[in-house]
């Protein structure tokens, strides 16, 4: 074929000229190299008959042949998917782990809130995070705004409790007498990363340092200790007046100390882990169940506070219950003297049951509410002999002492690197005024002057 199209439009044939055969010299290397042939992208058939007709790709209008490649189905199989066939199993499954987690633990949360929330709104003004809801026309024709306006009512249930992490929900309350504010926290499993908890639980059985996971809530009541006046917004000079007229005739502050009903299983760790509870002692009190004890600075403190009634509820708990503790001292080692301030506040932990029922929280609601009534009896009795305080405050001081010593220690040190400073600046100063040989004369003095004072030392120590 390429001959014929060659003898049709080639025309004559001519003598080679001498120019073109001198040319052809030049490139006499490659006269043997063959001539390139396009290749075929059709497939070599043993027979036309045999070979299928292509189909041609939308839209074009060519003879491109259609390969195999447009076919997926014939070069792609499910062997080819053996890798994301293993994966995918694990990543569904632990998509639904996490949304399983997550939703039990709200479960939980809801249940607890569901159950405290009578006692709360029983003894707080308001609970959680909405406030109150503006009472309504048609509540203030039926019953009167002043009744209207103290209905317990809440702006909605989910305002109760927030959800700070997947795992830890807190809510608040305010508004009583002798209390600030009250704030509990609501510690739960990581049920939405499985692997992570068997990991931490295992290695809790192994390492002192990392503890075992435990679901349990814990509630701190601030106390005013009268500071009402500072603590208490008021919108107009009006009500500042009758909050002072009140608090004349209203005592809310006790004495300061660290007295604590703990459960033996966490008595150790309780001490390592607050410095409060460092400062008390361990005594067991035959009143109390043989798995609990009391830990105290004063006897009399103990006699005083340990009541039938706490007793009971504290039976009544049994092993969900943690600890209890009043305290006036910081949680941390204080390391300035600012942080030994006293701040009076009471702690209830209590361990979580494992049920998502509201009645599963039965035998520990009876010492939640004693909790939150604690203030009360703390302020009409929690004041003690001038002997019984002396000791108390001995431990104190003595803490704050040392604080104040090492203070004083770094306040030195810092003005020793002060007049250090000082001097250098200032005997830079004179170097810089001073010409080349008084500056020899002056560094051969200083010289001098410190080897006298080394040889001095070594003749002190000698």
């Amino acid at each position: 074929m390429n001959n014929l199209f060659k003898s049709l439009f080639s025309g004559p044939k001519s003598a080679p000229s001498a120019a073109s055969s001198l040319d052809d010299a030049d490139f006499a290397d490659f006269a043997g190299a063959p001539d390139p042939s396009p290749a075929s992208i059709l497939p070599v058939t043993a027979s036309p008959a045999s070979a299928q007709p292509a189909v041609p790709t939308l839209g074009y209008r060519g003879t491109a042949p259609y390969t195999k490649w447009y076919r997926v189905w014939e070069r792609v199989t499910y062997k080819d998917f053996w890798q994301e066939a293993i994966i995918l199993p694990f990543v569904i499954a632990i998509f639904f782990l996490h949304l399983w987690g997550r939703g039990k633990n709200r479960r939980k949360a809801r249940s607890w809130i569901t159950a405290h929330t009578p006692v709360l709104e029983e003894e707080f003004a308001v609970v959680g995070f909405g406030g109150r809801k503006a009472p309504s026309v048609e509540d203030v024709q039926s019953s009167g705004l002043a009744r209207a306006s103290v209905s317990s009512e809440l702006v909605i249930p989910s305002e109760l409790l927030k959800e700070k992490t997947a795992q830890e929900y807190v809510t608040y309350a305010t508004g009583r007498q002798n209390v600030a504010c009250l704030d509990v926290k609501i510690n739960l499993f990581k049920r939405y990363n499985p692997g992570y908890l068997m990991a931490e639980t295992v290695m809790s059985f192994f390492m002192d340092s990392i503890k075992a996971p435990v679901e349990r809530m814990e509630a701190t009541a601030y106390a005013f200790d009268g500071k009402e006046k500072d603590l208490v917004p008021v919108p107009s000079q009006k009500e500042q007046d009758a909050l002072e007229a009140r608090l004349k005739s209203i005592q809310s502050s006790y004495d300061g100390f660290v007295w604590a009903v703990v459960n033996k299983d966490g008595m150790r760790q309780l001490r390592d882990d607050r410095y409060d509870i460092s400062l008390t002692s361990t005594k067991d009190h035959p009143r109390l169940p043989t798995w609990a004890t009391v830990m105290s600075e004063s006897a009399e403190v103990t006699e005083t506070l340990l009541t039938p009634e706490l007793i009971k509820v504290i039976e009544q708990a049994g092993p969900a219950f943690e600890y209890l503790i009043v305290t006036d001292q910081p949680v941390d080692k204080p390391l300035k003297l600012n942080e030994t301030i006293p701040r009076k506040r009471l702690t209830l932990s209590l361990r979580l049951p494992r049920s998502t029922s509201a009645t599963a929280y039965a035998p520990t609601l009876p010492l939640f509410t004693y909790f939150l009534r604690l203030p009360d009896v703390l302020v009409s009795s929690a004041r003690f002999r001038p002997e019984v305080m002396r000791k108390v405050r001995a431990t104190r001081e003595t803490e704050i002492a040392k604080l104040r010593r090492l203070d004083e220690e770094e306040k030195a040190e810092e003005r020793k690197l002060e007049g250090d400073k000082r001097k250098r600046e200032l005997r830079d100063g004179r170097l810089k005024g001073m010409s080349a040989e008084e500056q020899r004369k002056y560094l051969e003095k200083e010289r001098e002057k410190e080897n006298r004072k080394q040889g001095k030392k070594m003749t002190r120590k000698g």
